[in-house]
């Protein structure tokens, strides 16, 4: 048996998306081999969250920031950083607990403070560099930004990003795509992260026992042919290609069938984010262009507030889309694993990772995504007789060609096509897999031992201080 580990998890903000259910994938396989731990967030609303974080199968730490989330939409990256050094506050506070190692996503802030007070170890999982996330789109290789003002305001935060994503004792990423564009980016740290792919819970990918008639599953089930989208309703994710393959593939005769199918489009939904709303509006507008017919649906659990353009309404049989707003796990569940269910469609571009095809290869299901980023790791294409499902460019016209192809699979070509999706799944990004990965590698960094407190880190501590003393005083301005 080897040694158990203390072991804390910080991440901003505790919701629903793929980054957070790799926190909890994580955490609920390392738990299982007998470790403790502990996850620690700014943001955890029981409404808007996964199961496992709200009915006490994880310690979950909701320290409350005293700082908004943003200012009439701005400012963002800069109160991220402001709540999460108040979270740390917390966590190196007198009498606070002790950890054997922090693991650290997302945000890289807090990391030489954790060295530095509390004397531990941390390991950081890199998702994607935030200086490439929050003021434009990484596309082709290169970032997009806006305006001269805002790359003023993000150069402080992109080198801060990157001095203290370099005092991390272990660096991991989530793919082969993501360290490439890491060392494209961070060109300081010449550490090269070690790949551990996100790995999922499969257990919970079980078709749900539906015996007791969950309402909630009865809402989104149907026995019409159905094309499935799991994203968070986020511009970046272009969840309208699949809107608009889906309108060009009615338009074709498949089988005679092609009227009676319909799209199912799932995905966190937050009010307090813009991107969020405005997605939401964006794809019901494109929806209605299409001349589509659609219904959105909240799970009985979730507390979130819709919008007055979107107001929830009720399946009638006929709708071509349903959106679902904030999913739970038995919906989610239920339409991966639903006969009827064709193939699951994986809009982002050069995504990171993303967990939503293998989600899709571990029920069985042929993937659709876009020929980039993450899903050229996750998803076989070619050759075609090890095909897990389809890479195509997010050109709507390629997309429902691919559909044509998908939804007029035989049965025989179907069932094959599962098992080796499903084999993929369980080899390559299964949780136990991931949870092993993620022990050697918080081994190792607790192996490290205690840790020294360098001159450098009282000097960046006190720029820290300075920053958060302005940050207070423009926010008590008059």
């Amino acid at each position: 048996m080897g040694r158990k580990l203390r072991i804390a998890f910080i991440h901003p903000d505790l919701g629903i998306g793929g980054a957070e259910r790799l926190v909890v994938d994580a955490a609920l396989g390392l738990q299982k081999l007998g470790h403790s731990v502990d996850i620690y967030t700014s943001h955890h609303d029981p409404g808007h969250c996964f199961e496992e974080t709200r009915d006490g199968t994880l310690r979950v730490h909701h320290v409350v920031p005293p700082f908004p989330r943003a200012i009439r939409g701005k400012l963002h990256i800069l109160f991220s950083h402001a709540r999460q050094l108040h979270l740390t506050a917390h966590l190196v506070r007198p009498g606070a607990p002790a950890y054997d190692v922090y693991f650290v996503d997302q945000l890289s802030t807090c990391i030489p403070l954790l060295r530095a007070f509390a004397h531990t170890r941390v390991l950081f999982y890199c998702h994607f560099p935030d200086k490439l996330l929050a003021e434009g789109a990484y596309v082709e290789g290169h970032t997009k930004r806006g305006s001269v003002l805002k790359r003023i305001y993000r150069l402080p935060m992109d080198l801060l990003e990157e001095m203290t994503t370099k005092q991390a004792d272990t660096l991991l990423a989530n793919s082969k795509f993501t360290v490439s564009v890491f060392k494209r980016h961070m060109p300081s740290i010449t550490v090269t992260p070690r790949v551990v792919y996100p790995g999922i819970n499969l257990s919970a990918y079980a078709p749900p026992d539906v015996s007791a008639s969950d309402p909630d599953i009865g809402r989104v089930s149907s026995d019409r042919p159905t094309l499935l989208s799991l994203n968070r309703f986020e511009q970046k994710k272009n969840v309208a290609l699949a809107i608009d393959a889906f309108a060009l593939l009615r338009e074709k005769s498949v089988a005679g069938s092609s009227k009676k199918i319909r799209l199912v489009l799932a995905g966190g939904y937050d009010p307090r984010l813009q991107d969020n709303v405005k997605t939401l509006q964006t794809l019901l507008d494109n929806a209605d262009s299409h001349g589509l017919t659609y219904s959105i649906v909240t799970p009985s659990t979730s507390s979130v507030p819709l919008p007055s353009f979107a107001k929830a309404s009720k399946p009638d049989g006929v709708t071509d889309i349903l959106f679902l707003l904030n999913f739970s796990s038995p919906q989610r569940s239920a339409l991966l694993t639903a006969p009827s269910t064709l193939a699951l469609l994986y809009t982002p571009t050069n995504e990171h990772f993303g967990i939503g095809p293998v989600e899709g290869m571990a029920c069985g299901l042929p993937v659709l995504a876009c020929d980039s980023g993450g899903p050229t790791e996750s998803v076989v294409d070619m050759p075609a007789e090890e095909r897990t499902g389809w890479l195509r460019r997010p050109d709507p016209n390629v997309w429902a060609d691919a559909l044509v192809e998908i939804v007029s699979l035989t049965d025989e070509q179907r069932k094959r096509l599962a098992e080796r999706a499903k084999r993929r799944a369980v080899e390559h990004f299964g949780m136990e897999a991931m949870a092993r990965d993620l022990e050697d590698a918080l081994l190792e960094t607790a192996k490290m031992g205690s840790v020294p407190t360098p001159a450098l880190l009282w000097l960046l501590l006190a720029l820290l201080v300075g920053f958060v003393a302005l940050l207070v005083r423009a926010l008590l301005a008059p």
